[in-house]
């Protein structure tokens, strides 16, 4: 059974950081991109950050310089850290995944997770 599972959100204040996991399983995780992706309420589901299978990584202009994207094969995880947080990356944020090149359209993944929140306010 493919699963993605994402943890790590929560509430932050303005300039403060998280770090969400994307914990993958029943399938194989090496060979797959893996996209980050958020949804506010009332927008359309945004593409944050993605990782290929050898560690390539791409970023929306507006998180570069303040998120990081990394996985772990052996643990079948994807780490996205978020540093100097603004109000305006609160959102439901989503891992997904697809065979081969990182892409930014969201209908283009295969499997996704349920979504953890993000809120940055004070």
């Amino acid at each position: 059974q493919v699963q993605l599972v994402e943890s790590g959100g929560g509430l932050v204040q303005p300039g403060g950081s998280l770090r969400l996991s994307c914990a993958a399983s029943g399938f194989t995780f090496g060979s797959y991109a893996v996209g980050w992706f958020r949804q506010a309420p009332g927008k359309e589901r945004e593409f944050v950050a993605g990782i290929n299978r050898i560690g390539g990584t791409v970023f929306v202009d507006s998180v570069k310089g303040r998120f990081t994207i990394s996985r772990d094969n052996a643990k079948n995880t994807v780490y996205l850290q978020m540093i100097s947080l603004k109000p305006e990356d609160t959102a439901v944020y989503y891992c997904a995944a697809r065979a081969d090149l990182i892409k930014s359209n969201y209908y283009e993944y295969l499997y996704w997770g349920q979504g953890t929140q993000v809120t940055v306010s004070s």
